[in-house]
């Protein structure tokens, strides 16, 4: 009886160990992409495109504006950019606020008090006149904080086709440089850049001064450097 069930048991080993060799076989049987006819490509394509959205930080500051009364200047500096046709509600906005009331009990000095502003304006042009006119009613703080466009995502999306394409492209002339054809894609590995766009004051080109406080004009003729998008794909193709 134990020999019948050794017996049986050797001819189940026998027939999984056939079926796993036969599976194995299957499966290797094609080429995978490292043993196929190849070529490698890599596709880059660029784009600049002009920002729409200018973030400026305006600072108020009590202890700058001694002899003037801090809830005048916003009030002066709110009604201007009013006047500008700048919509406060949705386009500014309080960052911080903050006071030196906790040195106050310490040193018995004036309470004084800062606000910090965030203000979106959508050209170069606009954001020109802010600095201008904040700057005549004796605002002075003002700086660029980022540059951004709107459509950042979509122009991302339409760079990266255009350098699948491109890397598309460039293997179908080599291969023919060389007589042969290119089939469908095996491998697409996008490059991820090694950096971001970011903005700051030097990314300002203000033409005919060094200054804005030496600007008269209404019309201040402000540029933005473009943002810079590139993407790279590296791509293999068939080779037949």
């Amino acid at each position: 009886m134990l020999k019948l069930k050794h017996k049986i048991m050797r001819k189940l080993f026998t027939i999984l160990f056939l079926l796993t060799s036969v599976a194995l076989v299957a499966q290797t049987g094609g080429k995978n992409f490292i043993d196929q006819n190849y070529i490698e490509v890599t596709g880059k394509a660029e784009m600049e495109i002009i920002p729409d959205e200018i973030y400026l930080r305006i600072l108020l500051n009590e202890k700058d504006y001694k002899g003037k009364n801090f809830a005048e200047l916003e009030k002066s500096m709110l009604t201007k950019l009013q006047e500008l046709g700048i919509d406060i509600s949705k386009d500014l906005a309080i960052k911080d606020l903050l006071s030196n009331f906790q040195y106050y009990w310490f040193i018995k000095a004036d309470i004084l008090l800062s606000k910090e502003y965030q203000l979106l304006v959508h050209d170069a042009k606009n954001a020109g006149k802010v600095f201008i006119e904040l700057q005549n009613i004796g605002i002075s703080n003002v700086s660029i904080n980022r540059i951004e466009n709107s459509k950042i995502t979509d122009y991302r999306r339409q760079v990266k086709v255009e350098a699948i394409k491109a890397a598309q492209e460039k293997a179908k002339d080599l291969a023919q440089a060389i007589g042969q054809e290119t089939g469908r894609a095996i491998y697409v590995q996008e490059i991820e850049p090694n950096y971001r766009p970011t903005a700051s004051n030097s990314n300002i080109v203000i033409r005919g001064t060094s200054s804005i406080s030496g600007l008269n004009t209404s019309e201040p003729d402000i540029e933005f450097e473009k943002i810079h998008l590139e993407y790279s794909i590296v791509a293999r193709f068939e080779l037949k």
